[in-house]
C-alpha cells in the first residue's frame, strides 16, 4: 500500500489542493490520499482559523464520489500543536504492513523544514513529495539541509529524487499548481465577491450557507 498525507489548514479547501492531490495520487500510484486539517499549526499563529468541524465539513464535500481520497481528523484527536512527525507516526501505527507513506508539502514549506519538531526523524520515517511550481527554481535538501544532514542524501536517476540514509526519498514535482489561495476565498466572501469555480460547489453552498457579512461571520 501507498498512502498520501496532504496536512494543512483547509480553510477553506479549494480546487487548488484537490487538483494537486489528484496529480500526486497518478504521479505515485497511490492507494489513498488523506487530507490531514490540522488542529493547530505551530508555525502559523497569525490569525484565528475556521473551527475544525467545518473545516472538515467542507473536505468531506469537496471529495465526495472520488474513492482515493478521505479526510483524517487525527490532529484534531490528538489536540494540542499538530505536529507532523506525531501525525505521520500514528499512521504508521494504524497503516497495514508494508505501507509507504508519502507526505505531501508545498515548496515553500518544505524550505522551512529544519524549523519543525523532530524533523530529522520525520524525514527518516516517509518519503516527502514537494509540489513546485513551473518555471520556478526549486531548493533541493544540500540548500535546505544542514550540512551533515544534507550529505546523506544523494540524487537517484532512476527514482528521480533524492534517497536519503533510511531509503525514504524526497521528491520534487512541478504540478498544476491552480493560482487559488484560502486567503482570497475568505476575502472575497467578506467582500459579498463570487467564489464560484474555486472551491468546488457543495462547498461554496456550505460557506455561503453560513457567511453573512464575512467568512463564517
Amino acid at each position: 500500500m501507498k498512502w498520501g498525507l496532504f496536512g494543512g489548514t483547509f480553510d477553506p479547501v479549494h480546487l487548488g489542493h484537490l487538483r494537486c492531490a489528484e496529480e500526486v495520487l497518478e504521479l505515485f500510484a497511490l492507494d489513498r490520499v488523506f487530507f490531514i486539517p490540522a488542529h493547530r499549526q505551530p508555525l502559523k499563529t497569525d490569525r484565528e482559523i475556521l473551527p475544525f468541524h467545518h473545516r472538515e465539513r467542507m473536505i468531506s464535500l469537496a471529495i465526495a464520489g472520488n474513492p482515493f481520497f478521505a479526510v483524517s481528523d487525527i490532529e484534531e484527536k490528538r489536540g494540542g500543536e499538530s505536529y507532523s512527525v506525531a501525525t505521520v507516526k500514528s499512521f504508521l501505527k494504524t497503516a497495514p504492513a508494508g505501507t509507504e507513506l508519502y507526505f505531501i508539502v508545498g515548496q515553500d514549506a518544505f524550505s522551512e523544514i529544519p524549523r519543525w519538531k523532530e524533523w530529522e526523524e520525520l524525514i527518516r520515517l516517509c518519503n516527502f513529495t514537494v509540489m513546485t511550481r513551473p518555471g520556478h527554481a526549486r531548493k533541493t535538501p544540500q540548500e535546505i539541509f544542514p550540512s551533515p544532514v544534507a550529505s546523506q542524501f544523494s540524487y537517484d536517476g532512476g527514482a528521480d529524487g533524492f534517497m536519503g540514509p533510511a531509503g525514504r526519498f524526497i521528491f520534487f514535482r512541478s504540478l498544476t499548481l491552480l493560482d487559488i489561495s484560502s486567503t482570497d476565498i475568505r476575502n472575497r466572501v467578506g467582500a459579498h465577491q463570487s467564489i464560484r469555480y474555486l472551491v468546488p460547489d457543495p462547498v461554496r453552498e456550505y460557506i455561503l450557507g453560513r457567511s453573512e457579512n464575512g467568512y463564517f461571520s
